[in-house]
C-alpha cells in the first residue's frame, strides 16, 4: 500500500465514522417530530424483518406528532407493535386505517440524560477515528521498515494524518453541540 492509498483510506473511513454518528445523533430524539426518527424501526413483514418505510408512508402531522399509514390493513397492529417496543419511548395510536404517533414532551431529566447519550455517541466516533489515526501510522511504519519511504516522509505523513484527525475530530465536536442544543431547547 503507498502513502497515499494509506491517507485516502484514513479519510474516507474517517468521512465514514463521521456519517454513522450524524445516523446515530438523528435516532436521538428531541421533542419535535421528524420522520427519521423511525427509520431504524423494524417490522415483521410476512417473516422477514424490513424498515417501516417499506410498509407504510410516515409522515409529520404536526411538531408533535407522526402519522403512519400501512399500505395493507392487515399490516396496521404489527406496525404499531413494532413502534410500541422500539427503543424509541413512543405510544402509537391506532386511529382507523392510520397509526397516529404523538411525541411526549421531554422532561428537563431526560433531556440532561440525552445529552450525556449525544456525548457518548460523540466520543464513540472520537474513538473510532484515533483508532484509524492508529492504523494509518502503523502502515506508514511499515512502509518505513520495509525501507519504501524515508523517515522523514513518514513524519510528513504522520503530520498529515494528525491534520485529518483533527479536522474529523473537530468535526465530531461540532456535531455534537449542535445536537447538545437541539436536544436541550424546549
Amino acid at each position: 500500500m503507498s502513502t497515499s492509498e494509506i491517507i485516502k483510506s484514513a479519510e474516507t473511513r474517517m468521512g465514514k465514522s463521521i456519517e454513522s454518528l450524524t445516523t446515530n445523533l438523528a435516532k436521538i430524539r428531541t421533542g419535535r417530530a421528524h420522520t427519521g426518527l423511525l427509520d431504524h424501526v423494524q417490522v415483521d413483514y410476512y417473516g422477514s424483518m424490513v424498515p417501516i418505510s417499506q410498509v407504510a408512508n410516515v409522515t409529520v402531522i404536526d411538531a408533535r406528532a407522526l402519522s403512519v399509514q400501512p399500505w395493507e390493513k392487515n399490516m396496521l397492529s404489527v406496525v404499531e407493535k413494532a413502534i410500541r417496543e422500539s427503543d424509541l419511548g413512543l405510544n402509537p395510536v391506532p386511529i382507523g386505517d392510520l397509526i397516529r404517533v404523538p411525541m411526549p414532551a421531554l422532561t428537563e431529566e431526560r433531556r440532561r440524560e440525552l445529552t450525556r447519550v449525544v456525548r457518548a455517541e460523540g466520543e464513540d466516533a472520537k474513538v473510532a477515528i484515533r483508532n484509524l489515526r492508529r492504523e494509518a501510522n502503523d502502515g506508514l511504519k511499515n512502509l518505513l521498515k520495509d525501507k519504501e519511504i524515508s523517515e522523514d516522509d513518514e513524519r510528513r505523513y504522520q503530520t498529515v494524518v494528525q491534520e485529518l484527525t483533527d479536522k474529523f475530530v473537530k468535526e465530531v465536536d461540532a456535531l455534537v453541540t449542535r445536537k447538545e442544543e437541539e436536544v436541550m431547547t424546549v
